[in-house]
């Protein structure tokens, strides 16, 4: 038989596979030769049979009359291995010898058991009717054997194949032929089933689907390659059976691995459009249960954050957005809060790069319309900063409680990173509530003095919501902004009735907006010189004032506020809300109908620069034309003869009321500096880190002065350096002696 298998069958067998086979005859060339290859070995098997019963025949003493060397002869018989189990090892030593089976082979038989599990999917009922409502009408091809439908051949090719794996089956050949190949298989099936049904849908739940398909599918296909069909008399093989089921494991496995991958490659996008993607979520957090993918997740979504979301052509309210979702969809994929403390330290620190990230965070938490941070701001939890945090843990909830995962930050408590509250993460992003509360007031404040209502309903609400989580003291300063609000509107209407002593009446009405100074942010500072009719009804207001309040008077601020105009032409009349500064550009119109910007420059104090600027607007409401080059005249027809015409100057609305944050920051540099100057001049000497540490104790203190860290002062200080305000050596400043 050896020399048979060695000489003969083995040569034609491995002859067979020399070269491809195309894909609609691989069924038939399967059917011939493996059946050639059973008909040579099968003459064999009667032959093993009969050896085997001859050894059992043989007649032996019983163990207790045999002395040693018969105990052994009879020990060695007992133990070996029946005939036909031997020849089956031949078998595979001789035909498919280990790590030297031919490429050519596997392709043939990988290209086999790729289209019978074709075939046997596309012989389910529910996946033909699916499959035929999918084809077009011309399309007239079987899915499954892809042959012409009036000549289909899946039934022949299902019958070639359980032919095939019972043939070898009774060999002893089927798993080290095709075991490989249907490995293979099986996974490509997966992975393309997997990307094909998961792919760009969100807001479903696939896994327990995927779970339903594995079972009735693949392991279905699987148990009739190892087992057969029910009936079939390897179908109840013990051994078989444990073998499926062992492997069916891996498949599970293998199937909650690829829909991890597939997910993590999408995970940016899921996270975008949560939380219609919660779902997706779910499915991933059940399956990093049960695969060892956590690292290969953090690095891929670090890695897309940083390419698609940290860089300049993205603007910092997406950021924001992005970072929002990204902190409630990762929450509910990791509770324990170690996936986003990985994941978004990137995002937290380009963040803090950006000069308008506390302006947009601010914005959002007051914003009208309905957004995520607005919807926070309600829940009224109070600020958890990550320095509340270094205590003990909290074991109240101790029966619910479990261990952070290994690559967790050691130096971080599990009660900060599981805080689910947005809000306190945001401000965390700084570690300041101060930053936060300085750009309210100026948020406040521009919102005040640009809309010019007096009703503040609206504000004080969020302002008791931001009180709740930033503490009474921090918006001391705040309450008393609206205050300066309400009393405002009550001592207009008190000026208004006439009814004080010795009230002076104004030729135009005022209405002003009396603000406490000291409670309120910088204002931009605009040189305008007001007309003389606008001049004396602000001094009658102010004596006005000065009768109700006494020892107090005001300070007007004439280029701030808002100026109701009706203006009277030949053909029609314009009503319109402006700015002072195009108020008064328009009046002086009254005194002649043609100006130049440099006259109107001296006479208004605004440079000739902001004047252009500033007239377009006029000529583009069709008021205004000019001339020649920087020479307007005032239009007083015009064409169409259009009557009582209603605007609103649009671009105004958008300019601040406050100065800008350079201008506000040097503002507060400036406090440190008359600090500063009283420390050298008492101590002479100190180096960077004592000023740093004395500011911080005697400056650094209220709403109205903002934190400043040690690199911005050592900058500051380096500038008055340069500008020989002060002297550095030695590693500590000093002020330069008088007349040096």
């Amino acid at each position: 038989m050896n020399a048979d298998l060695q000489q003969r069958i083995a040569p034609n067998f491995l002859a067979y596979f020399s070269s491809s086979v195309p894909e609609d005859e691989i069924g038939n060339f399967m059917s011939k030769v493996i059946a050639e290859l059973y008909d040579n070995l099968s003459a064999y098997i009667p032959k093993l049979g009969q050896l085997d019963e001859i050894s059992m025949c043989i007649s032996l003493p019983t163990p207790s009359s045999m002395d040693g060397l018969n105990t052994v002869l009879y020990n060695e018989k007992k133990s070996r291995q029946p005939a036909m189990e031997r020849a089956q090892s031949i078998f595979k030593a001789m035909l498919l010898p280990q790590y030297q089976i031919p490429e050519s082979l596997y392709a043939n038989v990988q290209k086999f058991y790729s289209l019978t599990m074709r075939v046997h999917h596309t012989t389910d009922e529910a996946d033909i009717k699916a499959n035929n409502e999918d084809r077009d009408d011309e399309c007239i091809r079987c899915t499954g054997c892809c042959c012409d439908t009036d000549n289909c051949q899946c039934q022949t090719l299902l019958h070639i194949f359980h032919q095939v794996n019972q043939q070898l089956y009774e060999l002893g050949l089927l798993e080290r032929f095709a075991g490989e190949a249907v490995t293979s298989v099986i996974h490509e099936k997966i992975q393309d089933y997997v990307q094909h049904t998961c792919k760009g849908n969100f807001e479903s739940s696939y896994l327990s689907c995927l779970e339903t398909w594995l079972e009735t599918k693949v392991v279905g296909w699987l148990s009739e390659v190892y087992r057969g069909s029910e009936g079939c008399e390897r179908y109840n093989d013990p051994n078989t059976a444990t073998s499926v089921e062992a492997y069916k494991s891996r498949l599970y496995y293998l199937l909650y691995e690829t829909y991890t991958v597939v997910r993590i490659d999408q995970l940016f996008n899921i996270i975008i459009e949560y939380p219609e993607s919660e779902p997706a979520i779910v499915d991933l957090r059940c399956c990093l249960e049960k695969t060892n993918l956590r690292s290969q997740l953090v690095t891929s979504l670090k890695t897309a954050l940083e390419t698609r979301l940290l860089h300049p052509g993205v603007n910092t309210a997406d950021i924001l957005t992005a970072y929002i979702s990204g902190i409630r969809a990762l929450r509910v994929l990791d509770p324990t809060g170690v996936i986003l403390e990985l994941v978004c330290e990137p995002v937290r620190k380009y963040l803090r790069t950006r000069d308008d990230t506390v302006r947009c965070i601010v914005s959002s938490l007051t914003d009208d319309s309905s957004s995520d941070l607005a919807d926070e701001l309600v829940r009224g939890e109070p600020l958890l900063l990550d320095d509340s945090c270094q205590g003990e843990e909290d074991m109240a909830n101790w029966e619910t409680w479990y261990p952070d995962p290994v690559d967790a930050d050691p130096t971080k408590t599990s009660k900060s990173r599981r805080s689910s509250d947005i809000i306190s993460m945001l401000v965390n992003i700084y570690g300041s509530k101060e930053l936060f509360v300085n750009e309210y007031r100026t948020l406040l404040a521009d919102r005040i003095l640009s809309q010019f209502n007096y009703d503040t309903e609206k504000e004080i609400r969020y302002l008791e919501l931001l009180k709740l989580r930033f503490g009474e003291a921090q918006l001391h300063y705040c309450e008393v902004m609206l205050k300066d609000v309400a009393d405002s509107k009550r001592i207009n209407s008190l000026i208004h009735n006439g009814e004080l002593q010795g009230h002076q009446s104004m030729d135009i009405p005022v209405n002003a907006m009396i603000l406490s100074a000291q409670f309120w942010p910088t204002f931009r500072e605009d040189k305008l010189e007001l007309p003389a009719g606008i001049k004396s009804s602000l001094d009658a207001y102010t004596k006005n004032f000065e009768t109700l309040k006494g020892n107090r008077t005001l300070c007007w601020k004439p280029h701030l506020g808002l100026v109701s105009l009706e203006i009277e032409l030949k053909d029609r009349k314009v009503h319109i809300s402006c700015s002072p500064v195009h108020a008064t550009i328009i009046m002086h119109f009254q005194e002649k109908s043609k100006w130049t910007v440099d006259e109107l420059s001296v006479i208004m104090h605004v440079p000739v620069s902001v004047l252009r600027h500033k007239m377009a607007f006029w000529q583009s409401q069709g008021l205004l034309k000019e001339e020649s080059a920087d020479t307007f005249i005032l239009i007083e027809e015009g064409k169409g003869g259009r009557h009582d015409i209603h605007m609103i100057d649009i671009e105004e609305e958008t300019e601040s009321a406050m100065a800008s944050s350079h201008d506000q920051r040097e503002e507060e540099l400036q406090v440190f500096w008359s600090y500063i100057v009283g420390m050298l001049t008492n101590l002479e000497t100190l180096p960077l880190e004592k000023i740093h540490t004395m500011l911080k104790v005697f400056a650094m203190q209220g709403p109205s002065t903002g934190e400043c860290s040690i690199q911005e002062l050592k900058h500051f200080l380096d500038r008055k350096v340069k500008e020989q305000h002060l002297i550095y050596a030695g590693g500590v400043y000093r002020l330069p002696k008088p007349g040096s």
